[in-house]
């Protein structure tokens, strides 16, 4: 019997218990939140102690690097790419920076990952796969897995190693912890980048032979920047990943400001049509809108969702303030976007609907009078437009 999906969301921040990896107490309160309660109550000599480990770690790069560079800086052009290399160079490091490049930049986004070049004096390699071959990406993993951005989180995490590794750099600068958006590990963990969480996360389990067989015109060779250095190249030239976040207090809003301050760093000139914040994901237009939309699609909320509960939990929102944050843009499905990209792939949107639809979690959606309908973080119901499926593609849902 299929039973009526019923949403918990966390006390604090406004986080869904569908969320990726989040668990809550018994309070009813978000792993998130209570990893941000932890890092709040961080000392200045717990931050004096982590530098002091940094410090250490720089001097061990510097020693050991066989190469002209000490580390690879991954950079998309963000607030956290400037504040990584910023890092880098404040302690001596000599950096060399690596972007994978989507095609989809933002004239913003370009401009700032253009500029990092002059504005840090460092070197800078640049991939940028066939735009046919990206274009295929885009329509086979929306396809495949909802997902038009696979390519992107993939060519992120594997292109700088392959790279560190060819060229026997001891260090990869990574930013943010990775998952500390869903509170998975604490400061203690030191967690550092590894294969396992590149696969089950960022490849979303899929392999370059996954792909090549659900993509038609794309073989191997078009995806060598996917390719992931082996352990026994990882362990000739001694790289390893490692997250600035585990040596410096983290705080986006802050790092903005100061990127700004110090670089020139731009905002989106442009409001977005599914978030609040104009310094995200300015990289690839797509991740704020489409990409964004379907993640709503799938699990019932968004990234104003993602960044009113990070607002809260850093003390720039209430509760009150984040609930009409999402309420104003969480469901809202982008025009001018999803226009960008379905001509961008040649799809009709009639046929996107249809794909979306496939993917909506039957633990959060429910059909009634052929209309999706699920609860909100306020605790009551709403309908979000119609159901695009055939019966017989509804009947994993609950029909009221």
């Amino acid at each position: 019997m299929i039973k009526k999906p019923n949403i918990h969301y966390c006390k604090r921040c406004l986080y869904p218990a569908v969320s990726v990896n989040l668990s809550f107490n018994r309070e009813g309160v978000c792993s998130a939140c209570l990893l941000q309660e932890e890092m709040n109550s961080l000392t200045p000599a717990f931050w004096e102690q982590r530098e002091a480990k940094w410090k250490e770690l720089v001097t061990q790069a510097k020693a050991t690097s066989e190469s002209n560079y000490d580390c690879v800086v991954p950079v998309s052009g963000g607030k956290d790419s400037y504040f990584q290399v910023d890092k880098a160079i404040e302690y001596g490091l000599k950096p060399l920076l690596v972007t994978y490049h989507g095609n989809n930049y933002l004239p913003e986004g370009q401009r700032n990952l253009d500029r990092m070049r002059s504005k840090f004096g460092a070197d800078h390699i640049v991939m940028g796969p066939s735009i046919e071959v990206l274009k295929k990406l885009n329509e086979s993993c929306f396809r495949l897995m909802g997902d038009m951005n696979w390519h992107c989180h993939a060519g992120i995490k594997i292109f700088p190693m392959q790279v560190a590794v060819r060229f026997k750099i001891p260090l990869v600068l990574w930013g943010e912890i990775t998952w500390s958006v869903a509170g998975m590990f604490d400061m203690n963990d030191y967690v550092q980048y590894n294969k396992r969480t590149v696969y089950e996360h960022d490849l979303r389990g899929y392999t370059i032979k996954d792909i090549v067989e659900k993509t038609p015109g794309v073989n191997e060779k078009d995806l060598a920047w996917l390719r992931m250095p082996s352990d026994h190249e990882f362990a000739d030239s001694k790289t390893i990943g490692l997250y600035v976040g585990n040596f410096f207090d983290w705080n986006p809003n802050k790092h903005t400001e100061e990127m700004i301050e110090k670089y020139d760093f731009e905002l989106s000139e442009q409001p977005f049509e599914r978030t609040y914040r104009r310094m995200s994901n300015l990289d690839d237009m797509h991740e704020n809108g489409i990409h964004d939309y379907m993640k709503f699609i799938k699990f019932g909320y968004g990234r104003a969702t993602d960044h009113s509960s990070k607002d809260v939990r850093s003390g720039y929102f209430d509760r009150e303030k984040a609930l009409e944050m999402v309420e104003k843009y969480d469901h809202v499905k982008p025009r001018k976007d999803l226009n960008r990209w379905l001509e961008y792939v040649g799809m009709s949107e009639e046929e996107f609907d249809h794909i979306a639809d496939t993917f909506r979690s039957p633990k959060v959606w429910w059909i009634k009078d052929n209309q999706w309908h699920k609860q909100t973080p306020r605790g009551d119901v709403k309908s979000y437009g119609q159901v695009n499926l055939s019966e017989s593609e509804t009947e994993i849902y609950f029909k009221e």
